[in-house]
């Protein structure tokens, strides 16, 4: 490395003039990196007509925001983005560069450190520095999730991540917040572009969201048979909960794949978490551990999932089970049908 590379950056996605959700994330997550190191967290932020959205990034914990504005920029493609994010890290040399692991994150930040010719840790759970080399330390779950691998990038900069959203926790709204905004300029031609957005067709369907379910009830293959799960839709329609599983049941043909929670699922953080028949492998752990409240319920005694359970109940789920939906349709009633968990 022949240049000084100073600063943390993170990618702000934003679709439509809405930044998502997970790049505000790793602003939070950022400012800690940021703060170790004593060097500015800065965000980097591409689109047409974004430039009003960079108060919004600097509220949430940025010091500086790179902004290139430019019609070509309207719709996400590789190319135009790689263009625009390969021109500011080679003008202003960041340390470490962080993305969401979304769709377009990870297209991105995979673009963007092959053109740079720097290493990239994907679906990072998370994130640490050594202060004496200044290494960044993305850590995921590796071999199946049975084991947390930490990944060093020893000699290339910037060092790249993409983190998966619902990990990390954003960092409350400042709106007093000041910091520099930094416009940028690049050339870009439609005609010289070769992909082309033709039609941008919006998903319609009504699916369940269990990033931002505030109560899940999740089973696991500790329930025994299909037959049996239906009593985690029980509990849930009891209480107003969603409903989610592990990867075993997902596999087994209990549930859908989007209703699958973990690190091959979905990442999700509700104020109240049932998991019920799961031991507690990592890699369900990693998609659940951020839960306010996590309720186990298991037969197994030295389970892992009771290591990070707020309340524990060790016993066979299928007699557990009844006894709850009994007492909160009790509730229920008493309630005039409705249940506060404030």
């Amino acid at each position: 490395m022949s240049k000084e590379y100073r600063g943390v950056w993170v990618f702000i996605e934003q679709n439509e003039g809405e930044i998502e959700g997970v790049s505000l994330e790793l602003l939070g997550a950022g400012r800690k990196l940021a703060d170790k190191l004593s060097v500015s967290l800065c965000g980097v932020l591409l689109g047409k007509d974004v430039k009003a959205l960079c108060n919004q990034v600097i509220s949430y914990g940025a010091d500086k925001v790179y902004v290139i504005d430019h019609p070509v920029l309207e719709e996400y493609r590789t190319e135009s983005y790689m263009k625009g994010v390969v021109l500011l890290a080679e003008k202003y040399s960041p340390e470490i560069f962080l993305y969401g692991a979304t769709p377009n994150g990870k297209d991105l930040a995979s673009a963007v450190a092959t053109d740079l010719s720097t290493g990239l840790t994907a679906d990072t759970t998370m994130l640490d520095v050594d202060l004496d080399k200044r290494l960044l330390e993305a850590s995921r779950p590796a071999f199946g999730g049975n084991i947390m691998a930490t990944i060093l990038c020893k000699k290339h900069r910037p060092q790249m991540a993409t983190v998966r959203p619902k990990v990390m926790k954003a960092l409350e709204r400042d709106k007093e917040r000041q910091g520099v905004i930094i416009e940028e300029n690049i050339e870009l031609y439609e005609d010289d572009m070769r992909t082309k957005v033709l039609k941008v067709v919006k998903d319609v369907t009504k699916r369940a969201n269990l990033a931002d379910a505030h109560i899940i009830v999740c089973g696991g293959k500790g329930l025994g048979d299909q037959q049996n799960f239906s009593l985690i839709y029980e509990l849930a329609e009891v209480i107003g909960a969603s409903v989610g599983g592990t990867r075993d049941v997902v596999e087994a043909g209990w549930l859908p794949h989007e209703l699958q929670i973990g690190q091959t699922g979905e990442t999700v953080t509700p104020k109240i978490y049932f998991a019920v028949g799961i031991s507690g492998a990592i890699q369900h752990v990693v998609g659940m551990k951020n839960s306010e409240i996590i309720i186990a319920i298991n037969k197994d005694a030295s389970a892992p999932i009771f290591d990070i359970a707020t309340y524990g109940i060790v016993g066979d789920a299928l007699d557990i089970l009844p006894k709850l939906i009994q007492q909160f349709k009790e509730i229920r009633t008493e309630k005039g049908g409705e249940i506060s968990y404030a």
